[in-house]
């Protein structure tokens, strides 16, 4: 894929992400537009699946609404509220120290630069740009697996690691497309250009695709089938 392509590519994505289900992570902050519920949600879906961490975070907000409840509220009952989430207890206990220092440090809001959130204990590089795109609406590019895999696999970038593919991406990524990046490839990745024997059959911008790393075997299992992402 070249940079010229990358714009078209990224449209194509957005008129067809409709057919898919949206991340978790962005349906909280397209509902809420609450920055500190991106953050938590961000923090409980490491390692979780969707479904799981939709139910949990629905549960889970019903009983907190800001930092000063995560302070306050018991650590088993936190625990309770997270089960069955991936590292459940863990988790909890980073929850409660987060709340701790958006308090002390922050005033009980939830900073809105790189540089604070990432002071923040628990908060890389990935949730620190998903909370920036998600809960501010700032330009920034949160890469997570899909995002580094698939572009890597489309040739735009040839990376080894997620900070390298943000710093790439930057470069060749319009930046009035940086906030939506994430959640169309976490979406396409998780519908059609999966881990494993992507569907690029029915893959809407297979044509842009360099198809990096992908075997003869996985190539050659896709054919021709219907044009519907769920099939």
């Amino acid at each position: 894929m070249k940079k010229r392509d990358v714009p078209k590519v990224l449209e194509i994505l957005n008129k067809e992400y409709q057919k898919w289900e949206a991340p978790v992570v962005t349906l909280i902050a397209q509902h809420t537009n609450d920055p500190f519920r991106v953050l938590v949600s961000a923090l409980i879906s490491t390692r979780t699946r969707d479904e799981t961490t939709a139910e949990v975070c629905k549960r889970l907000f019903e009983r907190i609404k800001n930092p000063y409840d995560l302070i306050e509220i018991p650590a088993e009952e936190l625990e309770k509220l997270l089960y069955p989430v991936g590292f459940y207890r863990v988790k909890a206990r980073h929850l409660k120290e987060l709340g701790k220092e958006l308090v002390e440090k922050f005033g009980g809001k939830v900073p809105s630069n790189l540089e604070d959130l990432l002071s923040l204990k628990g908060v890389g590089r990935k949730v620190a740009n998903l909370v920036l795109a998600d809960g501010y609406g700032t330009p920034a590019i949160c890469v997570d697996t899909h995002v580094h895999r698939i572009t890597n696999r489309w040739g735009l970038v040839k990376t080894k690691n997620p900070s390298q593919t943000e710093k790439e991406l930057m470069k060749k990524v319009p930046k009035e497309y940086w906030t939506v990046m994430n959640r169309l490839l976490v979406a396409f990745g998780q519908r059609i250009c999966t881990p494993l024997s992507p569907k690029c059959d029915i893959c809407p911008v297979s044509e842009y695709c360099s198809k990096v790393g992908l075997t003869k075997r996985e190539l050659s299992s896709s054919r021709p089938q219907s044009q519907n992402p769920r099939a």
